[in-house]
């Protein structure tokens, strides 16, 4: 049978799984819309504020339950607005399929209006990029860029088709299988000489990134730990790998992470990577790291040796190669290295300061939330202080930018994993971070969806005035945004009935007393002082 491009889209997607869609619609993909309309309701389209909230809700909807989100938007300026969140998945390897409109091909290169290159705009920040320009080409254009999207190192996939390709007819298949070429690596994993290193450790540290997460290997993880008695710590995307309470879990590594976690992994004789980049942020001195043995594994052959050369390098999925060792790891009894452990632990920076804080906002949350609320938080301070102190214990709970580190991210995060998990949403954010894409608002209201909005409000862009004091002799230019928006009214404005503004913790208290068992929206704006900083905080040059 014959369908239009956009039908064919349509009918792809649903093949595909795909049960919802976040977008804003334009003139080049109307036709798209028709066929949503058409289906009513096969398909669930939510309707963002903005194309990058589209993105920010797609990429929460992935972390949060594994599943692929979908993104729709116009040509031109729609196209554009989803560049921030194109970058914020790529560098977090989270994919999405992403779909613009554009001219006809018969206007493509010719400036027509709000044509623009996002084929090309994108070309850095994507897995891979499709500009369909036969409609016949549609049907295997979408099944590839799922296959793409997800195999091997995740990440997004942009396809832009020109409005006469969606009106275009052609027969549709409706079974074709994936064409992708994957390359066939001649490469052994030598997990003979991982499990050799392993069980020759006295002092062996497993470490744990997105990668973990990504593979649902946590469980994996934490038998490995108790096999070779070893400490598990996470980098930030790797934070809910294994539960926070477990006792083999020493913290988070990393400028703002736990001195014990830092320290351990130098000290360690065999260092178990897993699913991590060694990047910048997350490694104090990896220098200093190079001198003990390392074992690498990560799906992505090109982080291997990259950041840091390692002693045997793992191409594998996480899950797979802890399928391939646990069996052969000999049962260690490391007191000594775990008197090292303890000493260290009991040196780690302890927040003993009473009153209206963002740490005792965060223990208060924790107290009266459940175990599978979703958590998520714009970047700053905020974010920080969340990673920090909240006592995640499920996976896939805790959603946050960390590679490109995007303000505005954390509502439509929560909105994507709400609506993914059908669990409850909380968003932790700052008054910097909040005014960027609080717009998303409306959509939590008009679905009615559980998300709590806590506002750290200290009157300022509170990271980058940390970063002035700190290095710039208290210069503080640009930063001060004390008064700029009441936030209590901005979220009646938009329709939130449970809006609050509060200044102590006896008021906090009441309030999350009151709506613990929330199950519609709420925001309570919580001032605090504009003094406070993140600690412990490794200085850059020690990096």
């Amino acid at each position: 049978m014959k369908y239009t491009g956009a039908k064919i889209l349509i009918e792809s997607l649903k093949r595909m799984g795909t049960q919802c869609v976040f977008g804003y619609p334009g003139g080049s993909i109307l036709d798209i819309y028709e066929e949503l309309y058409k289906e009513k309701g096969k398909i669930k389209h939510y309707l963002m504020s903005s194309e990058q909230g589209a993105t920010f809700a797609a990429d929460g909807y992935y972390r949060a339950s594994g599943k692929i989100g979908v993104v729709l938007a116009t040509s031109g300026p729609g196209a554009t607005n989803l560049v921030t969140g194109i970058a914020n998945s790529f560098l977090d390897s989270v994919p999405l399929i992403v779909i613009t409109g554009n001219v006809s091909t018969s206007k493509l290169g010719q400036d027509s209006f709000q044509e623009v290159d996002i084929y090309g705009i994108t070309m850095p920040v994507v897995k891979y990029s499709y500009l369909c320009k036969n409609v016949m080409d549609l049907e295997q254009t979408i099944i590839d860029a799922f296959e793409i999207a997800k195999s091997g190192r995740p990440g997004p996939v942009l396809i832009d088709i020109p409005k006469n390709v969606l009106s275009e007819k052609c027969e549709y298949n409706g079974n074709l299988l994936s064409n992708v070429h994957k390359k066939t690596l001649n490469y052994a994993p030598d997990y003979k000489k991982a499990i050799n290193l392993l069980n020759n450790s006295k002092k062996p540290f497993i470490y744990c990134g997105g990668g973990v997460v990504n593979s649902d290997a946590g469980e994996k993880v934490v038998k490995l730990a108790k096999l070779l008695d070893a400490p598990i710590a996470s980098t930030m995307m790797g934070k809910t790998a294994v539960p926070n309470n477990l006792k083999y879990y020493v913290g988070m590594t990393g400028m703002h992470g736990n001195l014990s976690a830092n320290y351990l992994k130098n000290e360690a004789d065999v260092i178990l990577a897993l699913g991590v980049r060694f990047n910048d942020r997350a490694n104090v001195d990896n220098q200093n790291i190079s001198k003990q043995k390392i074992i690498h594994v990560d799906i992505d052959l090109v982080e291997l040796n990259k950041n840091i050369e390692c002693d045997c390098l793992i191409k594998n999925e996480v899950s797979e190669f802890l399928d391939n060792i646990i069996q052969d790891i000999e049962v260690h009894n490391n007191k000594e290295w775990w008197n090292v452990i303890e000493e260290q632990k009991q040196k780690d920076y302890v927040y003993a300061k009473s009153g209206f804080t963002p740490n005792n906002i965060i223990k208060i949350l924790a107290k009266n939330l459940k175990d599978n609320d979703i958590i998520a938080t714009d970047v700053g301070q905020h974010q920080l202080w969340t990673a920090q102190c909240y006592p995640f214990k499920l996976p896939r709970t805790f959603l946050t930018s960390c590679g490109l580190g995007a303000m505005g991210y954390g509502l439509g995060a929560s909105i994507g994993g709400v609506i993914a998990t059908k669990n409850r949403g909380v968003l932790i954010t700052g008054d910097g971070s909040f005014i960027m894409n609080s717009n998303e608002l409306a959509l939590v209201v008009e679905h009615k969806l559980p998300v709590m909005v806590i506002v750290m409000n200290n009157g300022a862009l509170g990271m980058v005035k940390q970063w002035q004091s700190e290095f710039y002799k208290k210069h503080f230019s640009g930063v001060n945004i004390k008064g700029r928006v009441d936030f209590e009214l901005l979220a009646k404005s938009y329709g939130v009935k449970h809006s609050y503004t509060v200044d102590s913790i006896k008021k906090f208290e009441m309030v999350i007393n009151q709506h613990k068992n929330f199950n519609e929206p709420v925001l309570i704006n919580c001032i605090i002082d504009s003094e406070e900083i993140v600690l412990p905080f490794v200085h850059p040059d020690k990096m």
